[in-house]
């Protein structure tokens, strides 16, 4: 029997080498004499196609377990599964998303090995960069990259049709903090919101994220000793712990903060502590938490469920209010750390330890400017204890 031919019982079935795997396919039909010979010269179809570069697995066996195996649809939903276990609520979205809305529809369907670099190059450019930034183009492109990294730990062969794709990204914007001007108009503009009020205050002079913020308990607080534990966030609906291990972190407040938070206590200390679940760092372990927030919502006297609740409820109409140009709540986290800097009194190190980073690259690549109408008069320094004067 010529090779890459067996009979098993009446069937015939074809075996072949392909991508570093042995592949076996039965054909329809009974093992006669006319069935071994289409046979044969399937096997050397096969062979030929493969070494020439052209074979489609689809084509010749489109019923076969390997076909729908074998699609980037299949790889896209184990790839899902994989993220959805490593990733909280809130990061799996944006990964769901972005396989969803772009990924599958366009590849999903097709055999993974057949997928092509100058196909993907072409969606890229001609799909993809007119419609989207150029962030979320890289992403998506890192996301595909991944799924074919999935399909090669069983393809190993396969090549990656991503490989050399590269999404070239604009400067960043630089941080736009609030001056101190802006400062004194936001927390001095008159409103009946007075709540909110405290958490600017809070949010500028202690430079948490928000999601930190709205998840501050007064159990968190020693308002003696002039501290604060950042334990918690509220992010995507969900209350987790804090986005890095370093995050946690114990706070010594600033004079403004601690007067924020002596000014809240009257509003919300005094209420029964309500039941919460916190999701743990492994995104699966959820721990019970008895909590009396410190921050809530003027407007329904109920804890903030979510930045976008203060932003959209509160915050850009007291803005708009105060006269002070429209920018996120986060921009007080950034505030914080400029206001810092450009004192010239805190160094990079301590303003990082404060925000719960490790590194100071962080703080001036994205958070801190120097702000020359808030800062000291270095030049007059300098002229002076250098005699230039």
């Amino acid at each position: 029997m010529a090779d890459g031919i067996e009979v098993r019982g009446k069937r015939v079935r074809v075996y072949f080498q392909y991508q570093g795997e042995l592949c076996r396919e039965t054909l329809p039909g009974i093992a006669t004499p006319a069935h071994l010979a289409h046979a044969e010269r399937l096997v050397g179809t096969i062979k030929y196609e493969i070494e020439a570069g052209t074979f489609e697995y689809a084509r010749h066996f489109p019923n076969s377990p390997r076909v729908k195996t074998n699609t980037l649809g299949h790889y896209i939903d184990l790839w899902l599964e994989i993220k959805r276990n490593q990733l909280a609520t809130s990061g799996f979205a944006m990964y769901r998303s972005r396989a969803e809305k772009h990924i599958r529809p366009r590849w999903g369907a097709l055999q993974a090995d057949r997928i092509d670099h100058l196909d993907v190059q072409h969606w890229v450019q001609s799909v993809l960069m007119p419609e989207l930034h150029n962030k979320t183009v890289r992403e998506i492109v890192s996301h595909l990259r991944q799924i074919f990294r999935l399909y090669r730990t069983r393809n190993r062969s396969a090549f990656d049709p991503t490989d050399g794709i590269t999404i070239s990204l604009p400067d960043a914007d630089d941080p736009d903090p609030f001056t101190r001007e802006e400062i004194n108009a936001i927390l001095t503009q008159p409103t009946e919101r007075l709540q909110e009020i405290n958490l600017a205050q809070y949010m500028i002079w202690s430079g948490p994220r928000v999601s930190e913020a709205i998840a501050l308990a007064w159990e968190d607080v020693d308002l003696v000793a002039g501290t604060v534990e950042i334990r918690r966030a509220r992010v995507a609906g969900q209350y987790k712990v804090t986005k890095t291990r370093r995050s946690t972190r114990k706070v010594k407040l600033l004079a403004p903060a601690l007067r924020a938070l002596q000014a809240q206590e009257r509003f919300t200390r005094h209420l029964p502590a309500e039941r919460i679940e916190v999701l743990d760092r492994d995104n699966r372990t959820l721990r019970q938490q008895r909590v009396r927030f410190v921050f809530h919502n003027s407007a329904t006297d109920a804890p903030y469920r979510s930045s976008d609740v203060l932003r959209h409820g509160w915050w850009i109409g007291h803005l708009q209010n105060a006269g002070v140009r429209q920018r996120g709540p986060n921009t007080c986290r950034h505030t914080f750390a400029s206001q810092m800097l450009s004192s010239g009194l805190a160094t990079p190190e301590w303003i990082a330890d404060q925000m719960g980073h490790t590194s100071t690259a962080m703080i001036f690549r994205h958070y801190a400017k120097w702000i020359g109408e808030d800062g000291p008069d270095v030049v007059g320094a300098l002229n002076r204890g250098l005699g230039l004067s």
